[in-house]
């Protein structure tokens, strides 16, 4: 991967950062996208002088994401890989939830993979060495009560990643991982008397996700690829 252009999405968060930082050991240069406006001090040391930070991105709104693709294009001059974590997450149960929790996480999950993809896409073919890594989930195989609305917005990525591997086929290659639960701060404190153990870890996730992004996966594409940990 060394001396290409990683553009990761949610880069601010635990697997993006993780990502990212994966990235930059392996010789790319970095472009941390994120909603949140302002990067964390010690990912912005971590990842030095050569990385790009764009904060305050709704990759939802299709024109902030071609916006956003536009403007690491001109201040890094190219894209070889996207990778795109951004997304969200809510358990709620079909009978008591809200038609909006479905909306927002068809926004969170799916558009925000659809809008930065389709900006990139032309980058991309340019490349000659395009990659795009997208994070579904592998709950979205078979939903679990409480986990229709997140599932189907990760089944959408699922169908999404399909999809463009098709259309893009020996142009760009199009991947997609599906972890189970991932060992973040966040999930312990929603699960705190779970086994943390056989939880995948963001570390374990970020080298299948470089591994997609990098040359040796050159024909992979259209993968769904289960990163399941230990459950």
């Amino acid at each position: 991967m060394k001396d290409k252009v990683v553009v990761v999405t949610g880069a601010f968060g635990a697997l993006g950062r993780v990502v990212a930082l994966g990235a930059a050991a392996r010789g790319a240069r970095v472009v941390a996208v994120d909603y949140a406006a302002t990067p964390p001090g010690d990912l912005v040391s971590a990842l030095g002088e050569g990385a790009l930070f764009k904060g305050g991105v709704d990759l939802s709104d299709a024109d902030a994401a071609s916006a956003a693709i536009d403007a690491i294009v001109e201040a890094a001059g190219r894209i070889d890989v996207l990778v795109n974590i951004a997304g969200g997450f809510a358990w709620e149960t079909v009978g008591e939830g809200q038609a909006a929790t479905w909306e927002r996480l068809h926004r969170l999950n799916l558009m925000t993979t659809l809008n930065a993809s389709k900006a990139a896409l032309p980058h991309l073919v340019a490349s000659g060495a395009g990659r795009i890594v997208n994070v579904g989930a592998n709950a979205a195989v078979k939903a679990a009560t409480g986990m229709g609305a997140y599932a189907a917005s990760k089944a959408g990525v699922h169908r999404l990643t399909e999809a463009l591997a098709e259309e893009y086929k020996g142009r760009v290659t199009v991947n997609a991982v599906l972890p189970s639960i991932i060992d973040t701060p966040a999930n312990r404190a929603d699960m705190p008397d779970a086994d943390f153990s056989s939880w995948v870890s963001p570390e374990e996730l970020a080298a299948v996700i470089l591994f997609l992004a990098s040359s040796e996966a050159s024909a992979v594409t259209g993968s769904l690829l289960p990163v399941v940990g230990r459950i």
